[in-house]
């Protein structure tokens, strides 16, 4: 799982695994280990409308309708989206989406990232 956050925007991408976990579990959660506490990420179903985010005891938890969720694991659906009005009256941006295969060279496993749908696109004569 990554997490993208910039200024009032805040985006998570699962991998293939993660997305089925999600969709079957109800759960997906990942954390970061710091030298004084760890940072917990967690992407949960709940029976809520759309996306709501938390952040609570060095975690950020992203709650997301089990509604929505039905059969993303299966389809073309890439990813789901909201904005929110905070307790301070600015936006907050919401993202949840399947992570894909980065079409520049990097350095790190992308085995269980969706295919690109952009890189048949960049291929010469459809190769």
């Amino acid at each position: 799982m990554k997490i993208r956050i910039r200024g009032n925007t805040v985006r998570f991408r699962l991998t293939k695994s993660e997305v089925e976990s999600l969709c079957t579990t109800g759960t997906v959660k990942d954390r970061t280990q710091f030298s004084s506490s760890d940072f917990i990420y967690i992407v949960k179903s709940s029976n809520i409308n759309d996306l709501k985010i938390d952040f609570v005891q060095n975690g950020i938890t992203l709650f997301i309708s089990s509604k929505m969720l039905q059969d993303w694991h299966k389809d073309e659906r890439v990813g789901f989206s909201h904005s929110l009005r905070t307790v301070a009256g600015n936006m907050l941006e919401l993202s949840l989406e399947k992570d894909f295969i980065c079409l520049d060279n990097r350095d790190e496993d992308q085995s269980d990232n969706y295919p690109n749908p952009n890189l048949e696109e960049s291929a010469p004569n459809g190769e």
